[in-house]
Formats: structure tokens, sequence, C-alpha cells
């Protein structure tokens, strides 16, 4: 979840690990903290907050130094204060960490024993201890991270500096991500090529239970039994420049804007526009499709969402059998895997933990994994049978909202070749449905030209406590990933219903107080969702309709508030229907003066349990 750099260079480092650190802080903003190794001791910078607090701190009291690492942390043990802000730090050695380690009770209790004194309350700063404790046993750097990598339990990616060597910085993966990066003069380390990418885009990257030597450009790396090894140096497709809100106030806006364009980059992928026809010109794909007995979906947060939009499609095109599932609970509840079985898995980043631990219990199962990544350079575009990319761009908002149209783009175009494999859709059905994907930036682009009537629908939501959002059929999921939209940024409770399951129970909720969103575009199951928003409406139910002009008309005045979405295929619905319920969190964050890109408590990619 942290994100961590280090830079054995050939000037003073901080300024440079600083800049590399403002393209980690999506991974946590909770503190940051620079180390240093100037005139044989180590120097450390630290503060509470975002970037920004560390920023000022340097422009006061400055650092030197040729070899340094940096930290930007989400909190997992301790407050996000000072004293727990990494790097931690002995008499020795400085480490900075991102991860968790399971075991830190029992080596923490063995450190003190031993006398040692620890300042936080962090699982991170025993690490720094065990190291100085082997060291003054004699041990050399490279000898003490490989003996303390093998006491540690949990997951983790390490970079550390040591006293009386100037220019050494070593490194070590265990489940955590961990890129290197090779310069002519200079030697990285960092959670991701994106980090290094302004220094070298040639990148290779740890593989669990690796110890990695930096001695300037000279770089060693060693397995898990302490042998060198050789890991693929890539040359790394990571942009170097900065990302920018391009004028808008926020990245979150920003993002939502550019689905139009990057959703025509994805399809553009997937879809031959003269057919139109799916082209994904991958045998093993379409072996595996062809003779999938059952389809595992499993997937985080947003991810899982789309996800689930896309059990409705496989299962409706390709009468493939699907079991979703979100990543945390598949990985330990002992699922059975059929022969013949396909995974599917989904990542914005690619480094999801529970995601990847998922696909790697999976592939050890026998089943064939494929992965829908917007990284392709992640552990789980390497680590997947089959690596499907979408092409979403740098996604700096916290709140997914382009990745999420991507994924499901990249997920349609697979469900209807699953359709066509498996003898399900026929040329002229796989035409119509590639049409109506081909005609969605259309849509898109005229649906947010009627912005304005959803910002002004979110004054009113701004004023309320809870938010009911309500769908049915493929749509459903929709509600779900609304309410997870508004809970992220704006931190006002909400929760996604089958409109079906409203009179089981959440009617009792319905008041006055308690605005209901409807998803309902109008399509088969349309009369079925307006019926059970009418039972809501019926208990004094504030209703905000989501619909096409057909639906909005047939609805009547009845209903509060009205956004109307264009008329559409209702196969590309959930692609349509995601882009006002994100402009409605969006507004509402803004509304409530939260802060948009960085809601409190959040990570962009959540690299620990």
């Amino acid at each position: 979840m942290c994100g961590i750099v280090g830079i054995a260079g050939t000037s003073d480092v901080a300024p440079i690990i600083l800049d590399a650190l403002k393209r980690l802080e999506y991974r946590g903003y909770d503190s940051a903290g620079i180390a240093t190794l100037a005139d044989d001791h180590i120097e450390r910078r630290r503060a509470p907050g975002k970037l920004s607090q560390l920023d000022a701190v340097l422009r006061k009291h400055p650092l030197h130094g040729h070899t340094g690492i940096g930290h930007t942390r989400w909190a997992t043990h301790g407050a996000p204060n000072e004293t727990n802000a990494h790097p931690h730090a002995t008499r020795r050695v400085a480490i900075v960490h991102n991860g968790i380690i399971e075991n830190f009770r029992e080596l923490r209790a063995e450190l003190l024993a031993k006398g040692h004194k620890f300042e936080s309350e962090t699982d991170s700063e025993v690490i720094a201890h065990l190291m100085t404790d082997y060291l003054d046993q004699g041990l050399s750097p490279k000898e003490a991270a490989l003996t303390a990598s093998r006491r540690l339990t949990g997951a983790y990616s390490l970079a550390m500096i040591f006293v009386e060597h100037e220019h050494l910085l070593i490194g070590a993966r265990k489940g955590a991500p961990l890129a290197v990066g090779y310069g002519d003069k200079e030697g990285y380390l960092g959670s991701d090529a994106f980090a290094l990418a302004p220094l070298t885009n040639r990148v290779a990257y740890l593989e669990d239970g690796d110890v990695v030597v930096v001695n300037g450009p000279d770089i060693t790396i060693y397995d898990e039994q302490g042998r060198p090894t050789n890991r693929e140096v890539r040359v790394s497709t990571a942009s170097a420049q900065m990302v920018d809100k391009g004028g808008k106030r926020h990245f979150m806006a920003k993002e939502i804007a550019e689905q139009p364009e990057v959703i025509g980059h994805t399809l553009s992928h997937y879809l031959d526009a003269t057919g139109p026809s799916v082209s994904l010109n991958d045998k093993r794909l379409e072996k595996a499709l062809t003779n999938a007995t059952r389809l595992t979906i499993s997937a985080c947060g947003t991810a899982f969402y789309a996800g689930l939009v896309g059990k409705y499609w496989f299962e409706q095109l390709a009468r493939l059998p699907v079991e979703a599932d979100v990543a945390s609970e598949l990985r330990y509840r002992e699922p059975v895997y059929p022969k013949d079985g396909v995974a599917l898995f989904i990542s914005q980043s690619g480094e999801t933990a529970d995601t990847l631990a998922a696909l790697r219990d999976a592939k050890a199962q026998g089943q064939t994994t494929i992965a829908i990544v917007n990284v392709t350079e992640s552990s789980i575009a390497r680590e997947a049978d089959i690596a499907l990319p979408t092409f979403a761009g740098p996604e700096i908002g916290v709140a997914s909202t382009k990745a999420f149209t991507c994924q499901l783009s990249a997920l349609a175009a697979l469900a209807i070749a699953a359709g066509r494999a498996r003898g399900h859709l026929d040329a002229a059905q796989e035409k119509k449905l590639c049409s109506a994907l081909l005609e969605l930036p259309r849509h898109i682009v005229e649906f947010l030209k009627t912005e304005a009537k959803v910002e002004a629908v979110s004054q009113e939501i701004a004023k309320t406590r809870d938010v009911l959002y309500l769908a049915r059929g493929i749509n459903f999921p929709l509600a779900m990933e609304g309410a997870l939209k508004l809970k992220e940024i704006s931190y006002i409770h909400a929760e996604g219903y089958a409109a079906g399951e409203m009179k089981h129970g959440p009617i009792a909720l319905i008041d006055e107080n308690v605005p209901i969103i409807v998803i309902a575009p109008h399509d088969a199951l349309f009369e079925k969702t307006i019926s059970n928003m009418q039972e809501s409406m019926a208990r004094g139910g504030k209703v905000v309709l989501i619909s096409d002009a057909e639906g909005i008309l047939k609805a009547g005045d009845a209903v509060w508030q009205t956004i109307q979405v264009p008329a559409a295929d209702p196969f590309i619905s959930p692609l349509l229907y995601a882009l006002p319920i994100q402009l409605l969190a969006y507004h509402t964050a803004v509304a409530k003066g939260t802060d948009v890109d960085q809601p409190r408590n959040l990570a962009k990619s959540v690299t620990v349990e």
C-alpha cells in the first residue's frame, strides 16, 4: 500500500526522491519521509500528512547525500504521526517498508530482550532493529538482508541504506512489488516503474524472496537461497511526464472526462471496426474460452463490480457458468475449481495483494488464468497465463472511474468472443453487439454535455446522511458501484441493492430523508424496476431516476429528480450508466468540500491484505 523509493546516485538525491514520491502518493498519504547517508551518518526528515508537509520540512532543513530512501505511508500499525513515519532508523541502518510483518510482535520481544529500544508503534521498525542485530553479529549488509528476509513473515518490499557503506542500497521483496531501475551511473529501487520513469526506462522486477544489492550502477540480484540470479530487464513504457489535471479542478473530473477517448482506445485493441467483430488474436485464449467448464471471476472493490457485470455478459452471451467472488474471500474459502476451468482476475494496478494471491491459488489448482489489467508490467499481468490490457492511462484519483469503464469494455469484448467461440452467437449478433460498443464513446460525449444537471442534483444529495441505490439485472452491480463511489469520496453512507430485494427488509429504512437513486434504462426489466421504485415512493422516499427519455416519460411526474441518459442498446447500459453515478459522487463530494482525489483512509493500490 505504501510507496518506496531508493537511489544510489552521484549527487544529492533528496529532491529526486521527493519528486519520485509524488508519483507514488496514490499509494498512501498518511505521512512521508526521506533518509540519506551524509558524512557517514543517517539523516532523516519526516512529516505527518501529505507530501506537501514533507516538502515544507525539506525547504527549511535540506538533506544532503548521494544515497537515500523515501517513503509515503498508508498506515497499518500505528497512528499517522511523525514518530510512526518512515524511514525507521538505528545507529547502523535506515529502512522503508511496504507491507505488513505478521510476526513483528515475536521479533520485537526477542529484540527488546537483547536491549533494543523502539520508538514507534509500527511493525516496520522491527526490520531496522533486526538488521542492526545481524550487522552487530558481524554479518555483511547483504548477508544480514538475506538472513532477515528468512525471518520475516508476511508481505513486504524493503529498501535500506547503511552507515559505513556510502553508495550501498539494498532491497528485498516478498508479496509486495519492487522494481529495480538501471541507470548509467546510478541504481534505483521503486514500488513501480512509474515512480522511476523520469530516471530510467530499464527496469527489472524482483521475485518473491529476492534480495537486490545496488552499488551505484552495479546491481546484483540474489534469490531466496542467496544465489546470484538474473531477472529480465525490460524497457518500461511508463511515462516520465507527471500527469496533470488538464485544466480540471480534480484528477477525478479529468479522468471522468477522458472516458470517451480511453474507452475508444481499449475497444480499438479488441474490436475490428470493419466487421465490426472481436479480434483477440490469441489462440490460447480462444481455446480456453471454448473448452471452459466454468469461469471464476475475482477482484476487489470497483474492479469486482466490473467483474459482476461481466458475469451477466458471459452467462447471457456465452452460456458459460460463472462464479464471482471478492478476492479476499475467494483465496481463503477453499474453492472447488473444475477441470478445464478458467479464472479471470481484474485489477487496475495489477498489484492488489488479495487478487494476486487468489490468482496464484487458482493457477496452482490448474485453472487457466486470465488478467484484465491497466498496468502491463505489473505482477498480476506477468503471472497470469494470459494478460489482457486496458488503455485507461495513469489513473491518479483514488476513486476509480476510467479504469472501471475500460475494464467493462475489455469484459464486453471478451464475452462476445466467448459467445462466438462456444457457438452461442452468430456473425450477425456479434456485429450488432460490436456496433453498440463502437457507438459508446459518442453516447458518453452526448451525456457529458448534461453535467450541469447532475451537479444540481448533487447539491441536494450532499445534504443527506444516507442514500440507497437500486437497479436490476446487469445494472445491479452499478447500484453497488454507485454506493461505493459516494462512500469513498463524500463520506455519505450509501448502499446498493437489487431493486426486487427492497421489500425484503431495506424498505424499512425509507423516509423523506433518504434519497433513492434508481438506475433504470428502458429495457426488459424497466417495468419491474419502476414498480419497486413506486413501492419506495409510497413510503415517502425521494427518488432520483436515472433513465433515458422514454423511461423518464413513463415513470411520470412523481419522481423527485431525473437524470437523462442517451437511449442506447441495453448491452452497453453498464458502461453508459457508469457516467452519471460517477458524476453524482464527484459533485456531491465537491459540494461537501471533501478531498476528492485523496479521500481519507484510502489508497489507490492496495498491496496489503
